[in-house]
């Protein structure tokens, strides 16, 4: 008895801390439920998203049909380079004469040089002066030659150019003594029609789908590619390059969101950084060309008429089936699986293929307005906006800054092509050792951006900012320093392009990357109108504002905007607040 007794005291003494026990395991239960309802919640959204993945492995990851898709999109890439570095190339520097032709009324056998030294005056170095000419007078050509001329005017018959090489639009339609055209101002034309091409042609990508955008595009640039080397006037000339850098948008856009929606895994990233690959190979296409050709007409046929084979893309590009699936369309979509799953050799089981349905909720009424009414659409848009225009501006002030070492304009565009393919295929390993979000971050490209910002050009070529070093000449050091900031920041854009086609939705993705290209375009001008400046913290900031954004390696593509996590966790606390509503009462 004295046992028991002594038993039941043990076991009152120790029930207050049993107690305490139970309250701290019930919390940690309750804890643990609301974790584990997260994970499950979050598990069945993600093998639903999966069920379009698992679709894919069954027609094939990376098969014949997959391939033959990365190849058409390769081959209008090299046609991209060519169309928007051309401006660079058909506005050689020409020195301009007066056209003084009237003298050969008064002496038809003069050659070129009497005729100028008698009809120009000259420099008091003794070089011909550009802008001026002799009056014209009614003497005979002894009278001239003995007298001279001394009353001069601004030219009156055009211009002429001598030691011209090569037909350029500056001496097609005199481009000089006032009607200069530089190539910023060029430039900055270019960037308008990206600004308008990327949220016309993204808003079209996902209303009509990628095949008819991708067929619009490339029409665009038979017309106003090819079609650029028939034109009469200057203003025709900015008219349609305004209208090319549109189509080139435009297929930038569509082409990245149909890869990204057909390739799955690494095939995905691979795919887009051989496809970034292609353009810089046709950089070096278009110099070779440039250097060529005499005519830039003859540059606009010879390196435009490859688009016109292109016109089969009519029969052998496929659509997109997640914009197939997205936008109601289930059985075109199932034709389309089961057609890439023939072509590569594969069936698909009848329950895996009935398995895809169309989505429960209605995401035809996503619209533009929904990157401001989704607070995580609205946050990646706004990041990646500020990073691509970071990125944007520091490439293109690299670009400028070779202008200051007098180099020769085809070694200048050779570097960006050469130093941007070994970058990009860097990103392969990058992106399967560290992902898309800390790929980014490359310490080597931000220095080399802090420091070609930070040494300005001197009065005769690059100098150090240092005192002691203002003598030393620094040309080579600062042509490898900008080669190199290029090569990290043409990988940049190359994981940008990938990481923000894995972050929108499929419903979106399209008009998102149009709006976050307004960035880019943003950037390129800015930086042709402030390249004095040196906004140094900008790549900081840009790393700063990428580790806010998600990693997508390995993770389901969204498709619609209830796919996010954001939305998916807000959706678990709320079927959490549901269940243990109850509990709370109790």
């Amino acid at each position: 008895m004295s046992g028991e007794s002594n038993c039941k005291v043990k076991h009152r003494s120790h029930h207050p801390s049993k107690n305490l026990n139970e309250r701290e395991a019930q919390e940690h239960s309750n804890s643990w439920s609301l974790e584990m309802l997260l994970r499950r919640l979050k598990a069945t959204e993600a093998n639903q998203d999966d069920k379009f993945a698992h679709v894919l492995d069954a027609v094939g990851e990376f098969g014949t049909f997959q391939r033959r898709l990365v190849v058409l999109t390769f081959i209008p890439n090299i046609l991209l380079a060519f169309f928007i570095s051309a401006d660079v190339f058909v506005f050689t520097a020409q020195k301009p004469y007066c056209n003084t032709s009237w003298i050969l009324a008064v002496g038809r056998n003069l050659t070129e040089a009497e005729q100028m030294n008698l009809t120009l005056p000259r420099e008091p170095n003794g070089s011909f002066q550009t802008c001026l000419m002799y009056l014209p007078v009614a003497w005979d050509l002894d009278s001239i030659i003995q007298f001279g001329l001394n009353h001069t005017e601004s030219c009156q018959d055009g211009w002429i150019y001598p030691d011209a090489k090569k037909r350029s639009l500056v001496n097609e339609f005199d481009l000089v003594c006032g009607k200069e055209q530089n190539s910023e101002s060029m430039q900055t034309m270019f960037a308008a029609g990206v600004l308008t091409g990327s949220l016309i042609f993204g808003l079209m990508s996902d209303k009509l789908g990628r095949y008819p955008t991708i067929l619009m595009s490339l029409l665009g640039l038979i017309i106003f590619g090819f079609g650029t080397a028939f034109v009469n006037t200057f203003h025709q000339y900015l008219f349609f390059r305004f209208g090319v850098s549109q189509a080139l948008v435009g297929y930038t856009i569509s082409s990245m969101s149909l890869a990204t929606e057909w390739l799955v895994a690494e095939h995905r990233s691979h795919a887009i950084i051989l496809e970034h690959c292609f353009f810089s190979v046709g950089l070096v296409f278009l110099t070779g060309l440039a250097n060529s050709l005499p005519h830039w007409r003859l540059l606009f046929l010879v390196g435009g008429a490859p688009v016109f084979p292109l016109i089969f893309y009519i029969w052998i590009l496929p659509e997109s089936p997640r914009w197939l699936l997205m936008n109601g369309k289930l059985e075109e979509a199932r034709q389309m699986l089961c057609h890439a799953a023939g072509v590569n050799k594969k069936t698909i089981p009848p329950s895996l293929l009935d398995e895809l349905q169309l989505p429960r909720k209605k995401v035809t009424k996503a619209s533009v307005l929904d990157f401001y009414n989704n607070r995580h659409l609205r946050k990646v848009t706004l990041v990646m906006g500020c990073v691509w225009f970071t990125v944007s501006y520091s490439y293109f002030t690299l670009c400028f800054k070779l202008k200051d070492f007098a180099m020769n304009i085809h070694f200048r565009q050779v570097i960006p092509g050469l130093t941007e393919v070994p970058a990009r295929l860097c990103c392969i390993f990058l992106l399967e050792q560290i992902g898309r979000k800390w790929s980014l971050v490359e310490p080597q490209g931000t220095l080399m951006c802090l420091l070609i910002l930070i040494l300005p050009p001197g009065e005769d070529g690059p100098r150090l900012r240092w005192p002691r070093c203002l003598a030393i000449e620094l040309k080579s050091i600062m042509v490898l320093m900008v080669a190199l900031g290029e090569f990290s920041l043409a990988a940049s854009v190359t994981v940008f392009f990938i990481y923000t086609a894995e972050l929108l939705p499929t419903v979106l993705r399209a008009t998102g990357l149009g709006l976050v290209s307004l960035a880019w375009a943003a950037g390129a001008i800015s930086s042709l109108m402030i390249i004095s400046q040196r906004l140094t913290l900008l790549p900081i900031l840009a790393l700063f504002f990428c580790s806010l954004l998600p990693e997508t390696q390995d993770q389901p593509l969204p498709d619609i905007l209830g796919h996010y996590p954001l939305q998916t966790r807000n959706m678990a606390e709320e079927l959490l607040a549901k269940e243990v509503a109850p509990e709370g009462g109790w």
